[in-house]
């Protein structure tokens, strides 16, 4: 039985709603994500787990700066020294998308050390864990580089592409696993989209019909005993009833706004191969300590004090150290007379407060009655009533008054 930690998207470089620490001069959000990998690393280390898959985009850019290159080396070199293996998937952020340039990770492959292997290209590698050899295909994100290079599909749209790389990538994870040794774990792990995840937060505005997709039986082929997936940063499980799982281990840490209600953690995965035809694989979410991130949202009624109604919502969350962003509707012609100020001292626990901001109802415009110079006084009126929904109720009675009102006008005799 060999254990697996599997984790990816840990988005180094993601600095976003913090500032600069006083005590490291590190971004505080730059400390976020590693804490959190640490304290997947720490366990690791402490369970003396088998192998440590990282599945993918390991920073937010192509081109970190030294100091994230720094703290992502620190914690897997104690993986090193715990003699614990490390996989790592190439992601889309990993990745400089030109022909000759290497990535970031490509470093630890040339390293004079036997622990770590990167998978840049489709592979099948063969790692030795202190519990036995375990097979693992890597994935890395397919790049439409070398396909539009080639003269076949040059002129092809994107989303031809797209299609055209789901064929050929799922030809080759086949050919793969056809190599593999049905008697060995064996583990899958990719940076894809799969047709079935749920995409959350910043990878919304992801141009969804770009992306190569594949289905979840493309992956969850024989001899795979776990598929381990990078890219969408929801904890998933995509093929529950069935084996092998098909697993999103999600993000460490909380990216943005859209993340703000997901829990963040990694997968341990224990794999049993009892025989070829008989493995067990179980899957456990590990909740990590994250930054909350709490989003107030107040529609404000016209009975009471404003700045008043958003304060006790706001006594209503644990605010410190949290990430805080705060807004409110302003009632339909109403006048915005919150006092931001007395906002901003309420949220001095927080770690950062992103903004206050208002939103505003827009007035209704009420369409007018068409109304012409030549109409009989009958159809006026008739024009007039339909526009006014709030009495339709009365409309007849309306109009049946206001015509015995101008008959009696007009047979009263005149006054001089």
């Amino acid at each position: 039985m060999i254990t697996i930690f599997h984790t990816a998207d840990v988005h180094f470089g993601v600095e976003n709603y913090g500032k600069i620490d006083a005590a490291t001069g590190i971004h505080t959000r730059l400390l976020d994500f590693k804490n959190a990998l640490e304290e997947c690393v720490n366990k690791a280390v402490a369970e003396n787990i088998d192998l440590f898959l990282l599945c993918g985009d390991a920073y937010k850019t192509a081109y970190p700066t030294p100091t994230q290159q720094k703290l992502l080396c620190s914690l897997l070199l104690k993986l090193h020294t715990a003699k614990i293996p490390v996989a790592i998937v190439i992601g889309n952020h990993d990745h400089p998308l030109s022909f000759g340039k290497a990535n970031a990770l490509d470093i630890f492959a040339y390293l004079p050390l036997d622990s770590f292997y990167v998978f840049s290209k489709p592979e099948a590698i063969k790692i030795t864990t202190k519990n036995g050899p375990v097979q693992v295909v890597g994935i890395p994100w397919p790049t439409r580089n070398t396909l539009v290079a080639n003269t076949e599909h040059r002129f092809k749209n994107n989303a031809e592409i797209a299609t055209c790389l789901s064929e050929k990538v799922g030809h080759i994870i086949n050919s793969l696993a056809q190599t593999l040794n049905p008697n060995l774990p064996a583990i899958l792990a990719g940076h894809l989209t799969v047709s079935s995840g749920i995409f959350s937060g910043s990878e919304k505005c992801a141009i969804f019909g770009t992306d190569p997709i594949f289905l979840p039986s493309q992956l969850a082929i024989s001899p795979f005993d776990y598929v381990a997936l990078g890219h969408l940063h929801r904890y998933q499980n995509l093929n529950p009833k069935g084996f092998p799982p098909v697993v999103y281990s999600g993000s460490i840490e909380r990216v943005d706004f859209g993340e703000r209600k997901e829990d963040k953690g990694f997968c341990r995965v224990t794999i049993d191969k009892k025989a070829a035809d008989k493995t067990e694989c179980n899957v456990d979410f590990v909740h990590v300590n994250t930054r909350p991130m709490i989003q107030i949202e107040v529609k404000l009624t016209t009975l009471g004090n404003q700045t008043e109604q958003i304060l006790d919502q706001l006594k209503k969350k644990n605010l410190t150290n949290a990430i805080v962003k705060i807004v409110y509707h302003v009632p339909e012609a109403s006048t915005d007379t919150v006092d931001v100020l007395a906002l901003q001292r309420a949220c001095s626990k927080a770690m950062y407060l992103v903004g206050i901001f208002p939103k505003h109802t827009l007035a209704t415009r009420e369409h007018r009655a068409q109304l012409k110079v030549d109409m009989d006084l009958p159809t006026m009126l008739r024009n007039y009533f339909d526009e006014k929904k709030e009495i339709a109720d009365r409309k007849e009675l309306l109009i049946k008054k206001a015509l015995e009102l101008n008959e009696t006008i007009q047979t009263s005799p005149t006054q001089e």
